[in-house]
């Protein structure tokens, strides 16, 4: 009798976005840490009350239209339209360009009203979590230096390798902009 071999399939499953939302879940989990440790320390007393500056609302506004900029970018590139799709891709990244400086002018405008770094919990965890969300968007914008140079560098083509490279730069900055939106929308909220 012929032993009985297991057939063995292939995962539909790309390797790389699935280590991508490993990494994204990941990340989720810190931000949850961090959004929980500020509830219980804010209820453990000693909180500095302030108002966020404005610039946090701006950038808000700016991060929210880099992902809108990059969705189109990806829909011209999979209809072959090189132009829309460099431009709306440059575009993305000077937006994220943009939110990372007026997140920098955003910490200065709360050292200015006395919300610094070291004079109170409330304000050093605005600092850490702020800080450590503009550190995910700079390494977002790594990756879309790294789309900038596929896209300005090679002959343009529309192949199925390049659309998935694409496609795992826009999730993550998706992400990162989701992030920001539940990020400020906890801050308005907890204040």
């Amino acid at each position: 009798m012929a032993a009985i071999t297991p057939q063995y399939s292939r995962s539909n499953i790309n390797s790389q976005k699935f280590a991508l939302w490993v990494a994204i879940a990941g990340i989720m989990m810190m931000f949850g840490a961090f959004t929980s440790a500020y509830v219980v320390r804010r209820a453990a007393g000693n909180w500095f009350e302030f108002k966020l500056p404005d610039l946090f609302f701006i950038n808000t506004a700016v991060i929210i239209l880099s992902s809108v900029t990059l969705q189109m970018s990806y829909r011209a590139f999979r209809q072959g339209k090189e132009k829309a799709y460099k431009s709306l891709l440059l575009t993305t990244f000077v937006l994220g360009f943009a939110f990372v400086i007026l997140q920098y002018k955003g910490w200065e405008a709360m050292d200015a009203m006395g919300a610094t770094l070291t004079v109170n919990p409330s304000s050093s965890f605005i600092f850490v979590i702020s800080g450590a969300h503009a550190a995910h968007v700079l390494g977002g914008m790594l990756a879309l230096i790294v789309a900038l140079t596929h896209a300005y560098y090679l002959p343009f083509k529309v192949t199925t390798r390049r659309q998935q490279r694409f496609e795992l730069v826009v999730q993550y900055w998706h992400f990162v902009d989701v992030l920001w939106v539940y990020l400020i929308f906890f801050f308005t909220i907890q204040s």
